[in-house]
Order: structure tokens, then C-alpha cells, then sequence
């Protein structure tokens, strides 16, 4: 019976530092290491905070690059996809819906329309779409601002994230980042 209760003791001593020190500590120190991205990556315009470069915003007017359809209405709180597979037919209706009302608001922009424009992300919080779906926006987000939409397909074009290593994920566009550059351009 002591040499159980020696073992656990030992058992609960080694697993206290260990999920209760080390591992608390090493995080804390890579928190430190990549202080941005720690902080959830804010992006600030002016002095103010505007949001975060790893959440998705919710949709706004036709003049700013939309994101990807969210479940959850992008709110934090409650974030996670619809669940839907791919035999279920509230998906297909959710998809005819969404594709009717994009081709409804972007009367201009090329066909098909992307894929990540029609289906939401699992979380529901997705920061980033395709270079597809931000360039099938340029003519919609150009007239809306009066700009030329050469110069807003250059400013999608510079905003494309590569794939890590070339490989690794798939190329995109943070749709924040790439809304601030636009409102730049507007005042340039």
C-alpha cells in the first residue's frame, strides 16, 4: 500500500510540473518569441486597432473585398461550419443561394464562380479566400469605388500569400489586410 501511494505521489508530483509548469512556461516563452502572432496578429490602421489578420470579418458593403460565407456569422463566440455534407440537400440549396445572390451583387465577374464564394469554412472564421475568389471581386469593388479595375486586380495580385515551400496549403489573400490596402489606394 506505501509503495502505491509513494508511486502516485511521485505520479501527480512529476505530472504537476510538468502540465503545470514546464508546459505553461514553454508556451509563454513561444508567446514571447512571436509576440504578433500571440496577440492574434492585430492590424492597425492609424493608431486603431481594426482587427485581426486570423478572423474573418463579416460582410459589408459592395465597395470592400468580401470573405468567405460564414455559418456563424463570423462572430467569435460562436464560430463552426454548417455540418452539412455533401449528400445533404440544405447544402445544395445553401450553395444555389449563395451563387444566385453573388451573380445578382457581381453582375461583371467572370464564370464559374469559386468555390470558396459559394461554401463556408469549417470554423466559420476563415481570414483568407482564394486568389480566384478576391479576383472575381475586382469588378464589382472597382465600380463601387470608382477606381480602374487594372489597378485593384494589381493591388489582389500583390496581396496573394504563396503556399509555404510552394507545397504546403494553398496560395491566398487575407481579406483584411487586403481591405486596408484598398482604402490606402482610395486616398492615394
Amino acid at each position: 500500500m506505501t509503495r502505491q501511494l509513494s508511486a502516485a505521489l511521485k505520479a501527480l508530483l512529476v505530472l504537476t510540473v510538468l502540465c503545470g509548469v514546464l508546459y505553461p512556461a514553454a508556451v509563454l516563452a513561444v508567446g514571447l518569441l512571436v509576440p504578433d502572432r500571440a496577440a492574434g496578429q492585430p492590424v492597425v490602421v492609424g493608431g486603431r486597432e481594426v482587427g485581426s489578420a486570423l478572423i474573418g470579418q463579416p460582410p459589408s458593403g459592395p465597395e470592400w473585398f468580401q470573405g468567405r460565407p460564414s455559418a456563424s456569422d463570423a462572430a467569435g463566440d460562436t464560430s463552426g461550419g454548417s455540418n452539412y455534407g455533401p449528400s445533404n440537400p440544405d447544402l445544395a440549396t445553401d450553395v444555389a443561394a449563395r451563387r444566385k445572390a453573388l451573380l445578382a451583387a457581381n453582375p461583371d465577374a467572370p464564370q464559374p464562380v469559386p468555390a470558396d464564394a459559394l461554401t463556408t469554412s469549417a470554423s466559420g472564421l476563415d481570414p483568407d479566400v482564394s486568389p480566384a475568389y478576391a479576383r472575381w471581386q475586382v469588378a464589382r469593388v472597382a465600380d463601387a469605388r470608382g477606381l480602374d479595375r487594372a489597378r485593384v486586380l494589381r493591388l489582389v495580385d500583390e496581396h496573394v500569400q504563396h503556399a509555404a515551400l510552394g507545397v504546403v496549403g494553398q496560395d491566398r489573400v487575407n481579406v483584411l489586410r487586403l481591405n486596408v490596402a484598398l482604402a490606402e489606394l482610395g486616398r492615394g
